[in-house]
This record gives structure tokens, sequence and C-alpha cells, in this order.
């Protein structure tokens, strides 16, 4: 150390005495100064070993020969000190001979960062300047100690220090080294609101990204206070109250305070509410010939009554905007002239239809991708280079490329083209990485302890595809699932789906039997309305069944009597329909899915098999409340021998709570082992609730109760098996639920009481399950 503080003092005092040997050089020659010129016809380079002569004399800048006064003698010295690659400089005119003399700084042999923990040294070395095998620079080193602790404050650790420190080495060279001193995490303790009548400041924290500290402060870091979150923090504030009806919604302060011993942040939101609004009358007025208002009015499908929201009214433009397009209409522009009505707290909307400028999309340029290929990005643009310029389109295109998440941050801007009818887009990303590898645990009392390992890319090879292969061991079975999705297959709105799945089990839950399943699909997947999408697609599978008893008294005979193993090969569609997060109420919205099957497209078995659920879903009490209803039914009707176990319904734990995988249907009750045989139909309704329970929101624990109604019934030939009961019996339970998000993973206990089951019903009054990733 006392090394280092030398050579600082004597770098320094060279600094400072070179400009003064200069002067007095000068002044000794000088007769006047302020007349006298040099003319040098010979130059003495010294101490240079890495530069050589002529790099020198370059970067001085004086010419043999020619007349240069002592300012521009000192000039040359100036430009030599600034050059960053002397230590020090001295210049002496002698006759007509210019010395130079320089001291080279080292070179940096290598770079080493201690005191971190926290961070890795890749991820420190990746922020700085500084490489070895290049020229010591001291300005370059106080930048690089200032950009290590820029990355220690993005992770919350705002007293990180960074000094940088160098070790004499032999032959000039130097080893630079950053001593880090990295300081505790500076957590935000608390995040209120100001100002908020309508909704809680619950509910409010609900919407931001940042985080207050909760119990499991030292291993989270979402707490951490980090600046730059307050910025979206104040954008999702806005557009909450926004799609709500808030129309004069105002964020007046955002104020982050540092505790006294700068151990923590309190932030605070400043906010103005003002009154929610609903949508009045809306109307459309045509000033373009050939635009009928009439026909355009038939295109708003809002109802007068509705909160009030822009993105509300954005969708009836799109429409609108469709519909031009499908006439053959061209710059067609639609304004909202918005009409308030104070009084009755309703906004009235008039669309006023004119003729736009006639602006063309001249390219759209893109930077910023260096993996992902610039096709993924324009495939996101419903307009090409020569389309009329619709800025509306522009900005829905830029949501749509947020929406892949491929991007950490997307702009998308227009400037002038080549003409001032021509507008060039330019769309501007910061890639993020788009894979994970995960290992997880967990642990239900339907299938046991359970370890899996999970490989996902959302961006393969920089395609836009996604690629998922997982492998799970839970209780006594395994599987080996492989997906691949081409989103945009012929360059299309086309997605192209292959899956494939390898499974056994043991005689889990309740079967008294193995089983061996395999089997691969393809499906075609395409939108046929705004919500709405289809998927077209062919199965095989592949299923064994082994070690069943044939004595006819452990085992069903109706298992004996199915083929042990069977192919099937079948063909189908699903369709799908969800709107909660595009539908008109931001707090309620329903996902509806249809699929239906027919299996005898070659194989061993034919049959029909039909499915359908329904979600639907609410916030109630200033949206504190989450209310869920979900519906699901299945049948499957055989067209040969009858329908077999493998293609068979059965509802698990989570379909039909207080019941074990398998514990409600069809049973043999003459089998010693009274087996679970399926049911070629099935039906179940849950309904549940979830609220907060008062506790302090940073533990994560809330609550919730529920009550679940379903039977599975039915079997193709039960003659002569007396003891089998496949009738429709419907069982029903209620329960209380807790809720707990810890670091682990969320946790979800039941607790239920059966109101209606049968005597052989496989029942729990207790279950919890948990999932960790690391």
């Amino acid at each position: 150390m006392a090394r280092v503080v030398v050579t600082r003092l004597f770098e320094r005092i060279c600094h400072l005495a070179a400009p003064v040997a200069l002067v007095l050089s000068l002044a000794v020659m000088a007769v006047p100064v302020t007349a006298q010129t040099f003319s040098f016809s010979n130059f003495d380079v010294q101490g240079n070993e890495r530069t050589n002569d002529a790099g020198v004399l370059q970067v001085a800048g004086i010419s043999p020969g020619t007349a240069v006064s002592a300012g521009q003698v000192n000039d040359a010295l100036q430009r030599l000190q600034n050059s960053g690659l002397f230590q020090s400089v001295e210049v002496a005119p002698r006759g007509n001979t210019l010395v130079i003399t320089v001291v080279e700084y080292p070179t940096v042999n290598r770079i080493a960062i201690e005191g971190n923990r926290r961070l890795d040294d890749e991820e420190l070395l990746a922020v700085i300047e500084s490489t070895p095998r290049r020229v010591y620079s001291p300005i370059t080193a106080e930048r690089d100690a200032a950009a290590i602790a820029e990355a220690y404050r993005l992770t919350g650790r705002l007293t990180a220090v960074a000094t940088p420190q160098i070790i004499r080495r032999s032959d000039n060279r130097v080893d630079l080294v950053f001593e880090v001193s990295e300081g505790s995490i500076v957590e935000t303790q608390r995040i209120a609101f100001v100002g908020n009548r309508d909704y809680s400041d619950r509910r409010l924290r609900q919407v931001l990204e940042s985080t207050q500290a909760g119990l499991f402060r030292a291993i989270i870091r979402s707490d951490t206070f980090i600046q730059d979150r307050i910025a979206l923090d104040r954008q999702l504030l806005t557009d909450f109250y926004q799609d709500r009806g808030y129309i004069d919604f105002e964020i007046l302060s955002v104020t982050p305070e540092l505790s006294r011993d700068r151990g923590a942040y309190f932030v605070t939101f400043n906010i103005r509410e003002g009154q929610s609004y609903r949508i009045g009358n809306l109307s459309v007025r045509s000033e373009l010939p050939g635009a009928d208002a009439a026909m355009f009015q038939q295109a708003i499908r809002v109802r007068p009554g509705v909160r009030y929201s822009p993105r509300i009214i954005d969708n009836q433009i799109t429409r609108m905007e469709n519909l031009a397009s499908d006439m053959g209409l061209r710059f067609v522009r639609i304004e909202p002239n918005v009409i308030r009505d104070d009084a009755n707290l309703i906004i009235n909307v008039e669309f006023v239809i004119s003729r736009g400028e006639r602006v063309f999309v001249e390219r759209i340029d893109i930077e910023g991708n260096q993996t992902t290929l610039d096709r993924v990005i324009r495939r996101q643009f419903d307009v090409v280079e020569g389309d009329p310029l619709d800025a509306r389109q522009i900005r829905a295109a830029a949501e749509r490329i947020r929406a892949t998440g491929f991007f950490a941050d997307v702009q998308v801007e227009g400037r002038p083209g080549t003409s001032p009818e021509q507008v060039i887009v330019d769309v501007d990303v910061e890639e993020q990485p788009t894979g994970s590898l995960g290992f997880s645990a967990s642990y239900s009392t339907d299938t046991g302890a359970g370890l899996a390992v999970n490989f996902s890319e959302e961006n393969f090879l920089g395609r836009g595809q996604a690629l998922a292969i997982s492998f799970n061991t839970v209780g006594d079975g395994q599987s080996l699932n492989f997906s691949f999705e081409e989103p945009a297959f012929l360059r299309r709105d086309l997605a192209l789906g292959l899956n494939a799945y390898y499974g056994v089990t043991q005689q889990q839950g309740n079967t008294n039997f193995d089983t061996v399943r395999y089997g691969a699909g393809v499906g075609l997947a395409f939108p046929i309305s705004e919500n709405g999408r289809l998927r077209l697609f062919y199965n095989f599978a592949h299923d064994e069944v082994s070690a069943l008893d044939n004595t006819g008294t452990v085992n069903s005979l109706i298992l004996l009597n199915e083929p042990l193993e069977a192919d099937t090969s079948a063909v189908g569609f699903t369709y799908s329909f969800d709107n909660r997060s595009t539908g008109l109420n931001p707090n309620a919205g329903i996902a509806l899915s249809f699929t239906g099957e027919y299996a005898g497209v070659g194989g061993d078995t034919e049959f029909i098999r039909t499915q359908f659920l329904g979600i639907a879903e609410t916030r109630v009490a200033r949206e504190e409340v989450t209310l869920r209803a979900t519906v699901e039914a299945g049948a499957i009707n055989s067209l040969d021998d009858g329908t077999r176990f493998a293609n068979r319904f059965s509802l698990n734990s989570r379909q039909m709570r207080g019941f074990e995988s398998g514990g409600l249907g069809p049973r043999d009750l003459g089998a010693d082992n009274e087996n679970f045989l399926g049911g070629n139909y099935f039906a179940v309704a849950r309904f549940e609730a979830a609220f907060p329970l008062g506790l302090p929101e940073e533990y994560g624990i809330s609550g919730g109760v529920f009550a679940d109604v379903g039977s599975v019934w039915g079997l193709d030939d039960t003659a002569g098996h007396a003891t089998v009961d496949d009738s429709f019996s419907l069982r029903s339970v209620v329960g209380v639920s807790i809720f707990w998000d810890t670091a682990l993973g969320p946790l979800r206990f039941n607790f239920t009481h059966p109101i209606e089951v049968e005597d052989y019903d496989r029942t729990r009054q207790f279950d919890f399950t948990v999932e960790a990733r690391f």
C-alpha cells in the first residue's frame, strides 16, 4: 500500500513539474519570450518502449522545419499528456533539436476483483473497460470502479464502493486490483399511499413491480429497493386506475426516503384518484365519402354503463379501422371526441371518421437484436414497407413485441423518410435471457415426494420457437416430456406444435397394477376471432397394463377382460376462448375450451371423446376478494368393443378436492382391492373465493373457501358384474384453504369436509402441495 501511495505522489509531481520545466527552459532561451520562435530539424525521443518515435511525434503534432511558437510547443506537451499513453512527459528545446522525454504507463498484466461475494467476477468484469495487455489508465480505472459500484446499486446495495489499486510487476507491468466493499442490501421496508380512497394500500401494492421486505428477506431479492423501478411503478399505477375509469387520476409525487441507519427505504406514493367514469353514448360521425356511419356504428361492441378505459376506446377504433380496410378505404383517420358529463360521471364518445394524411411506411429498421432474427420481430407488424402508415398499428406492434418476452426493452419510433410522404419506423430492442434450466422438488399427499429437471427455451436459436424438455419422478412413477412450437409456421399466424412423452407407473394411487405409456402428437393452431383460437391435432399413443393378478379375486374381471396393450391413433380439434386479459372488464373474464377427438384412424381402438372446460373469475369488494367458478365435463363413446381403462376418465385431487386421485367413480366392490375402473363420463364444478386474512401482506399468507361437486360414472358393459357400481352419484365437499407464498415456492393447505360421498370412496380431509425451484 505504501508503494502505491508513493507512486501516485510521484505521478502528480511529474505532472506538475513538466509544464514548469518547459516554461523555465523557454525563459532561459527566449529573448524576448513573446517573440521567440523555434524550428526543429531534429527530434530526440527518450523513454519510450512500446510507442515508437513516429507515434510520439504524430501525437505531438510538430513537423520538422516548421516555425513554431513557445505556445505551440506547450500545446504539443499537453497533447502528449492527454493522450493517455504516458505517465509523465517533458519537452525541452535544445537548439534545433526538440528533446521529448516520456515515462510510459505500465501494461495491465492481469485484472482481479477482491471482496466480492454477492456478484461473481464474470458479472463485474463484464461492466469494466480495462483489459489485460492494454495500457493502464488511471482515468479508465476510476470509471471502472464507478461501474462496479453501479452494478451493486442495481442489486440494492447502495453503499457499495470499489477502489482501484495497482501492484507493480517487472517489465513495466502492473496488476490492476479492484477492492470491493459490498455493503448491505437496502430494502424497501414499506410502500405506502396517500390520497387513495377507493382502493386499499394492499390492493395497490399488488399492482407495483416493487415489493415490501418480507419474512424471507435474507434470500429474496425482489424486495430490494431499485430506483429504476419507480418509473415502471408509476406507469403501472396509472394504467390500473385508467382501466377503471379514473380519467383524472394523477400521481402527485413519489418519495423514497432512506432510513437513518441507511438500511431501508420507505416509499410513499402521493396520488389523486378523482372520480370513476362510465361509458355513456357511443356514436359515429363520418366526414369521408363512401364511409357509412351506420356501418361503423355496428362495429362497436361496447354497451353503455361499462367502466371507461382508454383501452376499450382503442379496441373500438381498431375494429372500425379493420372495417375500413375491408371496405377498401385507405388513409382513414378515426378520432375519438371525448365529451365529459361530470354531473352523471359518464363519458360520451363520438368517433369522427375523416381523411388522414397520405403517409407511407418507407421501411422498418431493427437494431439491438443480436440473437433474435429480424423476421421474428417483423412478423409482429401488420404493416410492411409501402403500406399506409397507421400509428395505432405501430403501437400495437410494439406491444406485441414486448409481449413475446424476448426483450428487456423495446422502443418503436418513427422518423422522416426520404420524402415528406414517407416515414421510417425504427425498432430498438434490448435482448434478455429466454432460456431456463430448473431443478424442482415437490411433495403432495397424493403422489408423495418428487424431483424434476426442466429445460425450456422460449426463443430457440433466435427464431421465436419454444422448446421444452422435462423429466419427472414422483412416487413410483417416472415421465419424460418433450414439446416444440413454431408460432409462425409458413410465416403466417399459424402455430405448429410437436410433443412426445414416455411414462411408467408402478401400482400407484388406486391402481394395483403397472402401466407404461408413450406417444407423440402434432397440432396446428390459428386464430378464428379476436379472443378465439382453433387447434387441429393428431395424436398417437401406446399403453400397456401389467402386473395384474389373473385369478379374478385381486383385480376386477373388467380389467382382466380388456386388452393388456393397445395403440390409439386419433385426430381432433380444440376450440379455446379467453378474454381474461383482453375483455372489457379488467376485473372479470372467462376462459372456455372444447375438445372433440375421434380415435380410429388406424390403431386398435375406436371411440369419440369430448371434453369441456369453463372458467369464470372476477374480483369484488374493491378487488380484495377473487371469486372463481370452474366447470369440467367429458364423455367417451366406444365405437368397437368398449372403452379401455387407459382411455376412460378419472378425477385427480386437484380436480375434485377432498378425494384421492381416482378416489371416486366406478369401482368393483367384489375385487380384493376394490379396483377403480374409470368412467365413460365425468362432470365436476368447483367454486372458490380467495381473500386476505388481515395479516401483514409481506407474510404472503391469505385464505380461501371452496366447494366442489362432481361425479365419474358409466361403463360399457357391466352385465355379469353385479359387484360393479358405475351409477351416477354426486359427491360434494366444502373446505377452507391457506395460501402461503414462500421463498421455497407456493404452498397451499386444503382442509376439507365431505358432504356427500359413497362408502367405498377414498377421501382425505387434508392435503398440501409445495414446489421449490433452485
